[in-house]
């Protein structure tokens, strides 16, 4: 390692651009639930960091969202007020966007400059640079999706988008804690077995969003007064019927539990701190869940079942990074 290398302080820095993806996450599901993600019909990366200034300005980005097919079959006669709501949350989406990646563009700068990056770590920061680059090309193609000849964006980008920041949020954390730990974990074949459960979930997760197929039952643990969906299982009803794939989020939750709990009890003599983070999250993920169901998708509640579930995936990155230590 070198002497200047400073392994602490870029582990430091990593945790605190997890943070950030993090508050990205429950802002992307704020997003999300205000049907606020088509209100910003261009993609300017620049100049699209500050938004309308002038009534004229205003009235311009308001011309524009009136000829998507979001605001002609759903929200025709919106008042300009309305507008401005939904619209400040989509560009805050967007601004905290930029400001993640100057938040870590440009200190990896100055840890490069100063040659303070341990080695064997350059190649792993720049794929997390340049991940962080390919998601805001995500997010703008998923919004496309949705500004011509549908009223929502496809729920398949969705996920993608979704899944591409939680990724970037394990390998941040994993990244991190191998820099505080001095230790390169190995991803070993039972929690690598577990995290492809988990992923299920969160594919099936993102699914219900983007479907608001969290609005086909309210009551639990049955759907409707029924146990099984009245639907055939099929490739196609799989990935479009919103009950069938609610009910897949609903009842494959308890697989990823089980799978988490074998983890958290891998790690719970070797590291008993990141035993419990994972006990914890997925306990009150499970609570999250069934309230949020039960109260027909109460906005506060969807919002914290998201961003508990990108807790669920930073402790899991943890007792999975555990498990792989010598």
């Amino acid at each position: 390692m070198s002497q200047n290398a400073r392994p602490i302080a870029v582990s430091n820095w990593l945790f605190a651009v997890a943070a950030l993806v993090f508050l990205m996450v429950v802002v992307g599901g704020i997003t999300r639930l205000t049907e606020s993600g088509l209100s910003i019909t261009e993609w300017r990366p620049i100049t699209g960091a500050l938004p309308p200034l002038s009534a004229a300005a205003w009235e311009d980005a308001f011309a524009l969202y009136k000829a998507t097919p979001e605001y002609q079959q759903i929200n025709r006669g919106m008042s300009l007020s309305e507008f401005k709501f939904i619209f400040f949350w989509e560009w805050f989406h967007r601004l905290l966007g930029r400001v993640i990646g100057l938040a870590f563009a440009l200190p990896l700068a100055w840890f490069a400059v100063k040659r303070q990056i341990p080695s064997g770590y350059g190649w792993r920061l720049t794929l997390l640079l340049l991940l962080g680059g390919l998601q805001g090309v995500i997010g703008w193609w998923m919004v496309v999706s949705g500004l011509s000849l549908r009223t929502d964006v496809s729920h398949f980008r969705l996920a993608i988008h979704l899944m591409t920041a939680l990724f970037i949020l394990g390998l941040l954390v994993w990244t991190a804690l191998d820099l505080r730990t001095g230790q390169r974990a190995r991803l070993r074949r039972g929690p690598a077995v577990i995290l492809v459960v988990l992923t299920i979930q969160i594919l099936f997760g993102a699914w219900t969003a983007g479907l608001n197929a969290g609005l086909a039952a309210s009551d639990w643990p049955l759907m409707n007064g029924r146990f099984f969906p009245e639907v055939a299982v099929t490739a196609q009803t799989l990935a479009y019927d919103p009950f069938l794939i609610h009910w897949v989020h609903r009842w494959w939750a308890w697989v990823t539990v089980a799978a988490l709990v074998v983890l958290a009890r891998m790690v719970r003599h070797k590291d008993r701190k990141s035993s419990i983070a994972v006990h914890s999250a997925f306990g009150i993920q499970i609570l999250l869940g069934i309230a949020t169901v039960m109260t027909g998708v109460n906005i506060v509640l969807a919002v914290l079942h998201q961003a508990v579930g990108a807790l669920v995936v930073a402790s899991a990155a943890w007792a999975v990074h555990s498990a792989g230590r010598q």
